[in-house]
């Protein structure tokens, strides 16, 4: 599963640079539909999981947007970007890569050491967290503390008391859409239940008490946040 997380990753991240190529030199206008994700899984050779990151993070960058029973269409990302973004928000992405940059590293090895010194009590708290969050996107209330209370709750896992001071002092502000409030995806249900689901990955590792599974899975859930963030970096 290590090795499928990190394929996808690189699968995903191919497919959005290709799309992004079209865009960009005009071969996909915009307005322009996407093909269907069947048609895009057969172009590019990926499964429908690769194909759905892939526009989740086009979205979520202002390049594509959906229209509801229709498709998924070009849209302008500089429009998006001078929209969406405060000059407030514009000035925190350099920050957002780098702590996301230290959180990959501290967090992967806090998802390690959880995974074989959890407690019964601390995976049960994991779990408890994980849902509340997914009752939150189903209600369509604010994630951020949530997300932030299951990050906490891998740091407590870890029995080191450095792993949950670190982790404190960022508190919410480390969860990154919580500093973006403009941006569609602070708000947007398929965006939120695809972070769900990284989520899960990871649970599901240290549940399994898999060390290897558990870093790869939040390296993984931390590189689509970086590859979001850069692309909005992109714009600016």
């Amino acid at each position: 599963m290590t090795t499928l997380s990190r394929g996808r990753q690189r699968l995903a991240q191919q497919v959005i640079d290709q799309l992004r190529a079209q865009i960009e030199t005009g071969k996909l206008r915009v307005g322009d539909q996407l093909p269907t994700e069947p048609q895009l899984e057969a172009t590019f050779g990926v499964s429908r999981t690769v194909v759905r990151e892939a526009i989740a993070d086009l979205r979520s960058a202002g390049f594509v947007k959906p229209i509801q029973g229709k498709g998924v269409f070009v849209a302008d990302p500089k429009a998006h970007s001078m929209l969406s973004l405060t000059p407030v928000e514009i000035k925190s992405i350099p920050e957002t890569l780098e702590l996301l940059e230290f959180r990959m590293a501290a967090e992967g090895e806090a998802a390690a050491i959880a995974a074989y010194r959890r407690t019964a009590e601390q995976e049960a708290a994991i779990r408890e967290a994980n849902r509340r969050m997914a009752n939150l996107i189903e209600t369509g209330q604010q994630t951020v503390e949530a997300d932030y209370a299951f990050h906490m709750a891998i740091a407590a896992a870890t029995n080191n008391r450095f792993y949950v001071a670190v982790l404190r002092q960022f508190g919410p502000r480390a969860i990154p859409r919580g500093q973006f409030p403009t941006l569609p995806e602070a708000n947007d249900r398929d965006y939120l239940q695809k972070v769900y689901a990284e989520h899960v990955e990871i649970l599901s590792a240290i549940a399994d008490q898999d060390p290897e599974r558990a870093r790869q899975a939040m390296r993984a859930h931390m590189l689509a946040s970086q590859r979001r963030y850069r692309m909005l970096a992109e714009q600016q």
